[in-house]
């Protein structure tokens, strides 16, 4: 049986080659390539589309999260994997938000991960078990609001377009935007003109009222 190919994405080289010694000695996975930004992983998985991703969240040029969904957004059959340092609500509901379909914490068992993979591998989810059962329970309630608060408008946006509306509304600049999203400003400036007409608002403080209306962002942490 073919192994399953493996990406690797961590900017830090001794945490890649201990992940790809573990690939590597299973017997079901091999590593196809190994990245230390999110735009090494982007070009990466555009060129070897692997079955699976391992993504570290915090990396130096752009969060994991977002560079999972866009990834996911153009290969929607990779299996995304997140690894964090952080067992978070908060990074886990955005992880899934994004698309990834597992969630493990860096100090997990190697036996673990592997679990992990196996589960993605057969179009599961995986949740680490080492993720409290508080923020189990934190994030199944966020889930349970957040599908309580969306509306039909919400519904009429473009993946790409729910995209840019998010980090719009948390603030991020349209050159940012355009760099994250490999977009020209120009682009971004139309999807930001036609996300707001098909939501109705007129400023960017609606937009931010919207957003955080619908659970999409924490008004608290927003600059």
């Amino acid at each position: 049986m073919r192994k399953k190919s493996v990406l690797i994405v961590d900017d830090h080289p001794l945490f890649r080659d201990g992940l790809k010694s573990l690939v590597e000695r299973s017997t079901d996975y091999h590593t196809i390539g190994e990245a230390g930004s999110g735009a090494e992983a982007l070009a990466l998985a555009r060129e070897l589309q692997p079955d699976l991703i391992t993504m570290d969240i915090s990396l130096p040029d752009m969060s994991g999260i977002d560079a999972a969904r866009e990834i996911i957004m153009e290969f929607p059959k990779i299996g995304v994997l997140m690894l964090s340092m952080h067992p978070k609500v908060e990074y886990i509901s955005e992880a899934f938000k994004a698309g990834a379909r597992g969630y493990v914490v860096k100090e997990t068992t190697s036996t673990r991960l592997i679990q992990a993979m196996d589960a993605l591998s057969r179009g599961e989810f995986f949740l680490d078990g080492q993720i409290s059962p508080e923020t189990v329970g934190k994030l199944m309630a966020g889930t349970r609001k957040e599908h309580g608060s969306q509306d039909e408008c919400y519904g009429l946006l473009s993946p790409r377009e729910q995209q840019v509306m998010r980090m719009v509304a948390e603030g991020v600049p349209t050159r940012e935007i355009a760099r994250r999203l490999v977009l020209s400003v120009k682009t971004v400036d139309n999807h930001r003109t036609n996300l707001m007409r098909k939501l109705g608002v007129h400023s960017k403080i609606e937009l931010v009222k919207y957003a955080a209306k619908l659970g999409l962002i924490d008004v608290d942490s927003w600059k």
